[in-house]
């Protein structure tokens, strides 16, 4: 059985995320349609990462298995000739049997950008977010999520895993013209995780509360006590590491 992996880019704005769904249109359905127009077989098509409803990916990786001998190259020309325009196949490579888009990560990375000014340009891919912001105050809020945290307090849904831990390599904060951006990496995200720390720290900058407001909300393992949860407009998956 051959293995192909995937890397993809989609905006996810009139997506209903990445999941299949019934009676809705999702980006996995899409592109597992043109892959069996091109292999006339039913195929499984595995993502790294479960995006939600508007958001959008840079970097998402997928694999699916077939009998068919696929060349690459070909295959990415012709998936895109069929797939919509705001769907596009970045790779195709033939991976090992047992390689696994999901449970084979290493690493997850996102980001997540907010403008302060008001764009007919950017709104669908933006959080319009116009208030003044202290960027030394921001990244310092940001290195409170960096390490191994219990992260109840900031999950949208629980996960069926029996542990809510995840471990932070990287968060910070960038500003380039109009554009602020948040970056994070982790080795697992839970459900709604990420927006729910960007809002969380906009809170925490916003109202000046002390560094010690963060290491309460991880105590508490309490939705209630984090911030509010930022638009998906804004958040991109941008890479998977293996």
């Amino acid at each position: 059985m051959n293995n192909y992996k995937l890397t993809i880019q989609y905006d996810g704005s009139d997506y209903h995320g990445w999941q299949f769904q019934q009676n809705a249109k999702t980006v996995q359905e899409e592109i597992v349609r043109a892959i069996e127009v091109l292999v006339k077989e039913r195929v499984n098509l595995i993502g790294a990462g479960r995006t939600d409803a508007g958001v959008h990916a840079l970097g998402q990786v997928a694999n699916f298995r077939t009998e068919v001998e696929i060349d690459p190259y070909r295959f990415s020309h012709s998936l895109n000739g069929i797939l919509p325009k705001d769907i596009s196949i970045r790779s195709v490579e033939k991976v090992h049997e047992e390689f696994h888009s999901r449970f084979d990560a290493k690493s997850r990375s996102y980001r997540y950008l907010i403008t302060r000014m008001k764009s007919p340009f950017f709104y669908k891919h933006t959080y319009l977010y116009p208030h003044d912001v202290n960027i030394a105050q921001l990244e310092t809020l940001s290195k409170k999520f960096l390490g191994e945290h219990d992260f109840e307090a900031f999950a949208k849904e629980l996960p069926q895993t029996e542990h809510c831990l995840c471990t932070v390599m990287d968060a910070g904060w960038e500003l380039q013209d109009e554009i602020l951006t948040f970056r994070i990496q982790a080795n697992r995200f839970l459900h709604g995780m990420v927006r729910a720390v960007v809002g969380t720290i906009l809170t925490a900058e916003k109202n000046n509360y002390p560094e010690s407001w963060i290491d309460e909300v991880f105590q508490s393992k309490d939705r209630v006590r984090a911030g509010y949860s930022v638009p998906a407009q804004g958040l991109y998956l941008t890479e998977i590491k293996y």
